[in-house]
């Protein structure tokens, strides 16, 4: 027997999604019901000949038209109102080619998530439609296919694997041979991105996100994402070697149509990328994983802080986005306030230009301390951002309600102090989560005290490390390598010159002054060491680092020793360029 991606990996996730093959022919939310057992993750195996469709339709539309009466009852009031809503959505998806693929996918996902309405009203007011029904999933059809045929014109496509809600195909899933070295997720990701995305956008409009995957390691992202942005879905136990295992966990944990459905509700955006170009983003599993237990945690109400420690770079600004959201969101916590506390301006600016771009609704920013005094005080329900220090003029409580939640960024660096005490002072029953990239040292008893909570395991709520980074491939392996500037000290002559200056001390006071001239910062700081380091940093970048498109970064003793070498690196580089 030859094996191949049909009778090894393909076979396999569908055998986990519907817990074996077989073959259903009646349709409609009932069927699980109806055939007496729920299988596997919840997915039932329709092959794509038993579908009800067109090799040219993109949706199954009988099972669409099903799920909007059932839905609906304005719909199901009057039957025919159906193909109102399938032209509107039939249009959205002609027009990809024009309007092009994420544009169409933001305005599907508009209908997918209730965004859009109709006027079915009594009087022809709008009421809310709902393809998909978010609170009681046994409500919605799920199918599982193989081979999804799908014809534009003289291009046919066929996705290994997609998973159909309501008839509308939010997961594609390609897999590839685990045989065969050659080949890995990667060329899956690639014959998505660069095949069936360019060739039958179509297809992609309802997409949710899309899955590559050899067997062995598991990668998924949403549409028009670079294929090197593609990412892993981890529990927080899972091995780090590539296996089936880690596959199979990866299948089961992301795969479950609630999971499915809440990555589509909560976890995906749409952001005007550096001021044009419109991208979709969906969210890493460590950013739906600490966005879920902070929202667990506060509706359930018991605990009210928790420490989040996602090294630098790991997206802690999306995950307070995707937070903020679901919060606001949320019906059980009645309209809160969502407050992002930062301690540097130039983080104020960063984050606020994510929720921004991001489209983020009900943001407002408040630009000085009596405007936030303002917000607090007329009890403003929306996400705030400001700054630590604008609580520095606090005396107080500004506000006692207890469905304000606070998130502090670089929660490490502020809160030992009088702004920190001022905070809580002024939000005496607010909830109090702490995110930081930095490593904690457990000696810093501050930061653990201010948010770590004692359920949480060594004081974390949510933890992904550095080593979790770097096996993600978010963050760079350091490399260092140590390099020695040489330099010569005439201890005789500055023996002989430091006698000649002190001769008119006393030996007290000679003693006192030696012991302040003999620092390190003395020495660390000299004109000829910071001439000599400095051009051997500019020598190594322009040789070794510039000539593979990386960048340097040039950590120094203090302040005064920034400046310094800084002056000098400009005077070396307007002498010989440096090249980035």
């Amino acid at each position: 027997m030859t094996f191949n991606e049909a009778n090894t990996v393909e076979a396999f996730i569908r055998d986990l999604l519907c817990g074996g093959v077989t073959h259903h022919t009646a349709v409609g939310p009932g069927l699980a019901r109806r055939s007496g057992q729920i299988s596997g993750l919840g997915w039932h195996y329709l092959s794509y000949e038993n579908l009800p469709r067109q090799p040219q339709e993109a949706l199954v539309e009988d099972y669409l038209s099903e799920a909007l009466i059932r839905l609906n009852p304005t719909i199901a009031a009057q039957p025919d109102r159906v193909d109102d809503v399938l032209y509107r959505l039939r249009a959205i998806i002609m027009g990809v080619r024009s309007d092009g693929l994420v544009k169409a996918n933001e305005e599907f996902a508009a209908w997918l998530t209730g965004e859009k309405s109709m006027p079915f009203g009594e009087n022809g007011e709008h009421v809310t439609i709902k393809l998909i029904d978010f609170d009681d999933l046994e409500q919605n059809h799920y199918v599982v296919t193989q081979q999804y045929t799908f014809r534009a014109g003289k291009t046919e496509k066929r996705p290994d694997l997609i998973l159909l809600i309501n008839g509308m195909p939010l997961v594609l899933i390609e897999a590839k041979t685990p045989v065969r070295s050659s080949q890995s997720w990667l060329d899956g990701a690639l014959q998505v991105h660069d095949d069936y995305e360019r060739n039958v956008p179509e297809l992609f409009v309802p997409n949710a996100f899309s899955i590559a995957t050899e067997g062995k390691e598991y990668r998924y992202g949403s549409i028009r994402m670079p294929v090197e942005f593609w990412g892993p879905w981890r529990l927080e136990d899972e091995e780090s070697l590539p296996s089936m295992g880690g596959v199979e966990k990866a299948v089961i944990s992301m795969l479950r149509p609630q999971v499915i459905l809440d990555l589509l509700a909560n976890f995906s955006s749409y952001a005007t990328h550096k001021g044009k170009q419109r991208i979709k983003i969906i969210a890493r599993y460590q950013q739906y994983e600490g966005t879920n237990k902070l929202v667990e945690r506060v509706v359930g109400g018991r605990t009210k802080k928790g420490l989040i420690w996602h090294f630098q770079g790991s997206g802690k600004s999306l995950l307070m986005l995707f937070a903020s959201r679901k919060l606001r969101l949320h019906p059980a916590l009645k309209n809160p306030t969502v407050m992002i506390v930062v301690d540097r301006i130039d983080l104020d600016s960063q984050i606020s230009g994510t929720f921004y771009a991001n489209d983020a609704a009900n943001l407002v920013k408040a630009d000085s301390r009596e405007n936030l005094r303002d917000l607090l005080g007329k009890d403003v329900r929306k996400i705030i951002i400001t700054t630590i220090h604008k609580f520095g003029e606090a005396d107080g409580v500004l506000n006692d309600r207890d469905n304000i939640v606070v998130l502090v960024d670089e929660a490490h660096r502020t809160q030992e102090g009088d702004l920190g005490r001022k905070m809580r002072d002024a939000l005496p029953n607010a909830f109090l989560f702490g995110l930081t990239g930095t490593p904690i040292n457990r000696a810093d008893k501050n930061t653990f005290y201010a948010f770590g909570a004692d359920e949480d395991a060594n004081g974390y709520m949510s933890r992904y490390g550095f080593e979790d980074s770097i096996r993600d491939g978010a963050t760079k392996e350091l490399h260092f390598e140590p390099r020695l500037v040489d330099l010569h000290v005439d201890q005789e002559q500055i023996d002989e010159e430091f006698g000649a200056l002190t001769a008119h001390l006393t030996d007290e006071e000679r003693d006192q002054l030696g012991k302040h001239a003999a620092k390190m910062a003395i020495l660390l700081k000299s004109p000829d060491r910071v001439q000599a380091v400095c051009a051997d940093i500019a020598q190594h970048f322009q040789e070794k680092v510039s000539p593979n498109g990386f960048g340097a970064q040039v950590v120094t003793f203090d302040r005064e020793s920034c400046l310094l070498y800084k002056r000098r690196l400009t005077n070396i580089s307007r002498q010989r360029p440096l090249t980035s």
